[in-house]
């Protein structure tokens, strides 16, 4: 059976998943997103969450994230933005209960998550730059789920491919992965190569110098 895309970008870290962006001038990279709980690399496609200050959209209340995690499957990361300046959480326990349930793979979020210690306990994988103990009720409510949303500087769209590691969060469109993949494998071929060579004593003036200075060249041209 061959690797699917998912596996594919799983398999392949985020350093060189950012070098063949560069490679290819297209833009993606998140950083300052650490991961706060579970172990490893993760990768899906996204549903997005935006949170804001305000009354919520018109119709019949329901708890935020809660829509999201059922929009969602064993592919899915959930991708929150939460950037409104109010310290309140975007995510918590019960949602990662919730979404482990699912088969969510994973959370990346711009904006503050509380109970995290409930999705270490869970080994859930979340990234985020801040947590919190503070409750989302009477702060910030729910405004949209899988519309697009801010993720640092990268807009993400539902169905974006994601890939978060202790390195970054990096965001491709559909359209542009298999391009991006084809680039960060062989640049991950490549930096094997090296690292046999330092193993194997050839000097590293000459490994990274001979070969690391053009690795984002593209030999075609």
């Amino acid at each position: 059976m061959s690797a699917t895309i998912v596996d594919r970008l799983r398999a392949i870290d985020c350093c060189a998943l950012s070098d063949a962006l560069d490679r290819l001038k297209l833009g993606g990279q998140v950083t300052g997103l650490p991961q706060q709980s579970g172990e490893g690399r993760i990768a899906g496609r996204a549903v997005t969450l935006r949170l804001g200050t305000g009354a919520p959209p018109p119709g019949p209340p329901r708890h935020l994230g809660t829509t999201a995690i059922e929009a969602a499957d064993d592919a899915t990361i959930i991708v929150i933005e939460q950037r409104t300046g109010v310290e309140a959480g975007c995510w918590g326990g019960l949602l990662t209960l919730g979404a482990i349930h699912r088969g969510v793979i994973g959370v990346v979020a711009d904006g503050p998550v509380r109970d995290i210690d409930e999705a270490r306990g869970y080994n859930f994988p979340i990234f985020t730059n801040r947590l919190t103990s503070l409750t989302a009720r009477g702060r910030v409510v729910e405004k949209d789920t899988n519309g697009p949303i801010t993720l640092g500087s990268v807009t993400v769209h539902p169905g974006d491919y994601v890939v978060a590691d202790n390195s970054a969060t990096i965001v491709i469109r559909p359209a542009d992965v298999e391009a991006v993949l084809a680039t960060a494998e062989e640049i991950a071929a490549r930096e094997r190569a090296m690292a046999a060579a330092i193993r194997a004593g050839k000097p590293i003036s000459a490994v990274m110098g001979g070969d690391y200075e053009h690795m984002l060249e593209d030999d075609r041209t």
